[in-house]
């Protein structure tokens, strides 16, 4: 027997202090009263009587006592924690992963997965040895553990309850590296993991996980395999009308059996399309709707079984999208006069369109202020302009830009297809007459989006300070270009480069990832706004909010300390207010059907034992009810006039 608290010698001073002090007690005399009485033969009497129990009463007073010290010498021995030794060596050390990725709010058990994987581990807790330790941690995008290593019933429990489902896919092999870095040098370590085992293999970039000596240990959730989710999900305007629209998703069956379903398309929560569709087991059904309009805020997918019921998993029946802002973009020409230029911007509506003489820029809107986008036609001005600006056929030393030696019959050989300003456009033979080489400044950040033989670049793209430039090196009048669609959408695309309009094209994340939203302000935090209604504080870095995105669903982001809790977001409701949706679209996160055995590291992951509810080893909450029940023996007797 040794003690797992106090140690002896502090347990004999605390019992020889407190010991003394109730011997105390019981020998202090109550000073009698002296009271002068008339007539002594009836006391004499009295006393006489008394006299003949007094043996009796200080046994009494003794039995009394002897209660007492022995009620106190088992709080102390209590305080002590008594244990026997091979108690102490036998503990085990436990990290339990609780799976809380979305397949877990699977309802083929009652009430969901998850609630049942929790009573699993409430079990584990309630039948934890005296000496055993355990640590609880939730799996999912992340691995985050709720609490200390601990051996307290009550704080693990309270632990466990902070377990919340997710809407993202588990990172099992970070999972895995946590609990095996937990239990590093530690004796009779043992990870336990709780989940329905949709987690794929323990392998991340650094190799395969290898668990060591730890053992591994499996209780698997979950019976169902019926389900149909929304697997892909997006959505984009057209660029030369943007009050229509064109939506692509897919819809998987990852069930055995065939499923009739009602697919539901709504545009600000109103019906768009509404179509029936039968899928076949593993049947991955793509679904495009072109040419849609009528919705400008939000957009949404939803799945229902056609007889009204629903399958296992509700957390992939719905998808979400946000329309990138049709805002007007002042946009500022400056030409001379350029047809081309002028019937290009035309075409979009939501550009609001001022063209001015170079002498009219100078004197009346010096500088660009005020506008989104300034147009330079075959102008450059000395001064840089305090907007973004578009550069046709640059000169002079207030090009952003050096321009070099002038090029014969130029033309696009090769091409950055994946920069925006070039996105849908086909430029390849183009057919030019004469232009000049446009040298960018590397060290500035700038790309060249097209060059003429590898070498001459005719288009290039990159920013001064705050404000982005994109600089073409020919007369578009000397070329073929304005007879071509690429030449509107080449314009238009810039416009949108310039205003951020691209960043915000297909407006929605996948859960599970860390995401980077743009921000138009210098604030170093901003406000996210959760489905749900509620907020977080999340932190600003190189102009983009950093998030750890979990739950499908619509989000505003407001930047600086303006705290913003909407009913519902809006796509953009100021400058520096950012709205866009998130979605799960993981078709293996949405095959429910669970997995029987665990294999990690070539070793096949065996079942929890060792937990046996009811029964504890520590002494000390024996010791407890020993004192306990001594307490109410001393009572009893008391008032039954024995020890008194």
């Amino acid at each position: 027997m040794i003690f797992a608290g106090l140690g002896f010698a502090q347990l004999a001073a605390i019992f020889g202090i407190a010991g003394a002090a109730v011997v105390g007690l019981y020998v202090l005399r109550l000073r009698r009263r002296t009271v002068a009485i008339p007539f002594s033969p009836l006391w004499q009497r009295i006393l006489k009587d008394k006299d003949a129990t007094t043996l009796f009463s200080r046994l009494k007073r003794l039995l009394s006592l002897l209660l007492q010290l022995a009620l106190l010498a088992l709080l102390v021995f209590a305080l002590g924690d008594p244990r026997a030794a091979a108690t102490l060596v036998k503990g085990r050390t436990l990290v339990v992963l609780v799976d809380a990725s979305a397949s877990m709010q699977a309802t083929d058990v009652s009430p969901n997965r998850l609630e049942v994987a929790k009573n699993e581990v409430k079990a584990m807790i309630r039948g934890l040895g005296g000496a055993d330790r355990m640590l609880i941690a939730q799996m999912d995008a992340m691995v985050t553990p709720l609490g200390p290593m601990s051996g307290d019933t009550s704080e693990l429990e309270r632990a466990l309850d902070q377990v919340k489902a997710t809407d993202a896919r588990a990172d099992f092999p970070r999972a895995l590296r946590f609990a095996t870095d937990t239990l590093r040098n530690v004796e009779l370590g043992e990870i336990v993991v709780v989940s329905d085992g949709n987690l794929g293999p323990a392998l991340d970039a650094s190799g395969p996980v290898h668990l060591g000596d730890d053992k591994l240990s499996f209780v698997s959730v979950g019976t169902g395999k019926r389900n149909v989710g929304i697997t892909q999900f997006s959505v984009r305007r057209y660029p030369l009308d943007k009050s229509r629209y064109e939506v692509m998703l897919e819809v998987t069956n990852t069930g055995p059996e065939q499923q009739d379903i009602e697919l539901s398309l709504l545009g600000d929560g109103n019906v768009v399309d509404l179509t029936k569709l039968r899928l076949m087991p593993g049947e991955r059904l793509p679904r495009f709707y072109p040419n849609l309009s009528g919705a400008s805020r939000t957009l949404e997918a939803k799945l229902g079984n056609v007889d009204g019921t629903h399958d296992n998993l509700p957390a992939d029946d719905h998808a979400y999208a946000l329309l990138p802002e049709r805002r007007r973009a002042k946009v500022l020409v400056v030409s001379e006069g350029n047809t081309y230029l002028e019937a290009a911007l035309l075409l979009d509506e939501y550009l609001e369109v001022t063209q001015v003489t170079p002498v009219d820029y100078v004197n009346k809107h010096g500088g660009g202020s005020g506008f989104d986008v300034v147009v330079f036609d075959r102008v450059t001005p000395a001064t840089p302009p305090r907007a973004h600006a578009l550069y046709l056929d640059p000169r002079g030393p207030g090009s952003p830009v050096k321009v070099e030696a002038e090029l014969t019959s130029p033309g696009f050989d090769k091409i950055d297809r994946k920069h925006p300003i070039v996105r849908f456009t086909a430029l390849d033979d183009v057919n030019v007459a004469r232009g000049h080489k446009l040298v960018p400044d590397v060290a500035a950040g700038d790309k060249v989006v097209g060059s003429f033989g590898g070498t001459s670049p005719i288009l290039v793209a990159g920013s001064r300070g705050a404000y982005k430039f994109v600089a073409l090196g020919f007369d578009v009048r000397d070329s073929d270009l304005p007879l071509r669609v690429a030449w509107p959408l080449f314009l238009l695309n810039t416009v949108n480069f310039f205003t951020d309009e691209d960043a915000r094209y297909i407006s929605s994340f996948r859960t599970g990832d860390v995401w980077r939203v743009p921000v138009s302000t210098q604030a170093t935090e901003a406000t996210l706004a959760l489905p749900g209604g509620a907020t977080e504080r999340v932190p600003v870095h190189e102009g983009r909010a950093v998030y750890l995105g979990e739950r499908a669903g619509f989000y505003e982001l407001t930047a600086g300390d303006t705290a913003s809790t909407p009913e519902q977001p809006a796509p953009i409701s100021g400058a520096n207010k950012t709205a866009f949706a998130a979605n799960l679209l993981d078709a293996e996160e949405s095959t429910i059907a669970p997995v029987p055995e665990l294999v990690v590291d070539g070793k096949t992951a065996g079942k929890v034992e060792g937990f046996h509810v009811g029964v504890r080893r520590e002494i000390w909450i024996y010791l407890l009810l020993a004192a306990v029940l001594l307490t109410a023996l001393e009572w009893a007797t008391y008032h039954r006039r024995i020890t008194v």
